[in-house]
């Protein structure tokens, strides 16, 4: 996927640097750390086998993404993602995966269109037969082939980062298979607009969508779904 940063410095994922700094990141959003944990970069350094240079410049970039703060003579701290922002994220990503679907009906091609629906196709399979991983994976390669099908590197770009990290509480809400059911066929209903290229109807039932999924973390407690992988904390090296 084409990055775009916002004016943010670039990491390639792929060198030394930018895989500690994808898994530090993982871990945050993951909940593997708590709010307010400090970063140590020797105990991290030695944890993922690397040297303090790539961990410091990946709690650097950390902290312009805001998951971090850097506290000059102290040390890094986690910030992580609270459940205020949790919210904020899902009223913004309402309006922008509205947008997201209106630019669709203008730009998705033929190979993206038959993808989506393969992956509509492959949701309903996994509900009837509850694999709920698939369901999870499948819901993801949705709204990341949706954002592709924009046309907008910028859009795909910030609506990605705003789908990751809401993934720790994205995953609990697809575990009822009501809700998988219905959030599949709301994918179907969207995509449908977007193929009739009908804008509004497709900006519509994008932004419905989204706040029918609050509603559903809503419903359930988001407060309890934060703290579900509280105590998991797990964290393996590098390869």
């Amino acid at each position: 996927m084409d990055k775009y940063d916002g004016g943010r410095e670039e990491i390639d994922r792929y060198s030394l640097r930018g895989r500690v700094f994808n898994q530090i990141r993982e871990e945050i959003l993951a909940g593997d750390y708590q709010e307010k944990d400090e970063l140590k970069e020797a105990a991290i350094s030695k944890r993922l086998g690397v040297s303090r240079t790539p961990v410091r410049e990946a709690l650097r970039q950390l902290e312009l993404e805001g998951l971090v703060t850097i506290i000059p003579n102290k040390g890094a701290y986690v910030n992580g993602i609270t459940a205020e922002d949790i919210y904020d994220i899902y009223v913004i990503r309402s309006y922008l995966e509205g947008l997201c679907a209106r630019w669709a009906c203008q730009h998705i091609s033929k190979d993206q269109a038959e993808e989506l629906e393969e992956i509509i196709y492959l949701s309903e399979f996994h509900i009837q037969k509850e694999h709920w991983e698939q369901i999870y994976a499948l819901d993801n390669r949705f709204h990341f082939y949706l954002y592709k099908a924009c046309g907008s590197k910028i859009l795909e770009h910030i609506l990605s980062d705003y789908h990751h990290y809401v993934e720790r509480v994205r995953k609990n809400t697809l575990s009822s298979k009501e809700r998988a059911r219905k959030a599949s066929e709301e994918h179907k209903a969207i995509l449908e607009a977007v193929m009739n290229k009908d804008v509004e109807r497709a900006e519509r039932l994008a932004n419905e969508h989204i706040f029918q999924s609050m509603e559903n973390i809503e419903h359930q407690g988001l407060e309890k779904l934060m703290e579900k992988r509280e105590n998991q904390s797990t964290k393996g090296g590098l390869e």
